[in-house]
């Protein structure tokens, strides 16, 4: 099928944790390119589903429940089977694309990846109609609405020049970079930052209180006071992001912020966010903890430098 046929209905199912569903995005936005005039339904998980609020080609956003298992399934299935695809695009593959009435399926079964990041694995899914054509950037859709609320919240900031943190992360204490150490960072960078935008989760807020303690710079708080695309607003008003391997540091790319991501148990080569305006760090031992404050403060230099802002 090539942009020739008119698909006019697409069914897109996603993936789940938030920093893989904004690596799905290149995949989307690629769609849109193959099929301007089609609308395109996106089966996500709850978690992640607002990331596709705002997408002006969309569809509807059906959700797709991992915790309910099996039941979950059926109820997928029955909510998806009664529309007709002119292609389904799975870059899950749990098999549910063929349970489903499509003219076209493409799936990670027959994916031809373009590399070894997570985004060129995914692109590889739609290869056979996409060609090779550059790869798009990751995207995240804001309505004015979000970028109201983030004026209203920054608005107690000095100046424009602010930084995000993002110094919480879920899973094992390795892939934790020290609290002590995001503020030491942000007091030493005074010549480049004006404020400091503390963000994540309703259960990261102990982690953004630590380093506000420390701060001897302005800062906000908004751990636990916004929703996803209510942060992607805010990050897109600062200047750089840092954090550990998360989804936010995903969503700092997809808005177009430089990044600092440090990495532990994962490798950046797969799953760095994808664009060229984000850096690493990797710990030894697969450990970020080790991670210095001094190699930290370079690479942050060294990525405004390059991207001139």
């Amino acid at each position: 099928m090539t942009m020739a046929d008119g698909a006019e209905r697409i069914l897109f199912i996603s993936l789940s944790c938030v920093g893989d569903a904004v690596m799905t995005t290149p995949v989307l936005q690629a769609l849109h390119q193959l099929y301007p005039q089609a609308l395109i339904d996106i089966v996500a998980d709850r978690r992640s589903s607002d990331l596709f609020l705002c997408c002006p080609y969309r569809g509807e956003i059906v959700h797709k429940d991992k915790h309910k298992a099996f039941r979950g399934v059926v109820s997928l299935l029955k909510e998806l089977r009664a529309r007709k695809y002119d292609v389904i695009i799975d870059l899950r593959t749990d098999g549910v694309a063929y349970l489903l009435r499509g003219k076209k399926r493409y799936t990670k079964w027959r994916a031809q990846p373009y590399g070894t990041h997570s985004v060129e694995q995914l692109m590889g899914v739609i290869r056979r109609i996409y060609g090779d054509r550059p790869i798009p950037a990751a995207n995240v859709w804001l309505a004015e609405a979000h970028y109201k609320f983030a004026e209203k919240s920054l608005s107690v900031l000095p100046g424009k020049q602010w930084l995000a943190l993002a110094p919480g992360v879920g899973g094992a204490e390795e892939k934790l970079w020290p609290v002590d150490k995001y503020a030491t960072l942000a007091n030493s960078l005074t010549d480049l930052f004006s404020g400091v935008i503390l963000v994540g989760s309703v259960n990261e807020r102990q982690f953004t209180a630590a380093v506000s303690r420390n701060l001897t710079v302005p800062f906000v708080d908004m751990a636990g006071n916004t929703d996803l695309l209510q942060v992607a607003a805010l990050i897109k008003c600062a200047r750089m992001f840092v954090g550990s391997d998360s989804g936010l540091g995903h969503v700092a790319s997809a808005v177009s912020v430089p990044s600092l991501t440090f990495f532990s148990v994962d490798t950046p080569e797969r799953c760095r966010p994808w664009g060229n305006k984000g850096v690493w760090l990797t710990g030894e031992n697969q450990d970020a903890r080790g991670i210095t404050i001094h190699h930290a403060e370079a690479k942050i230099r060294q990525c405004l430098q390059a991207a001139q802002v």
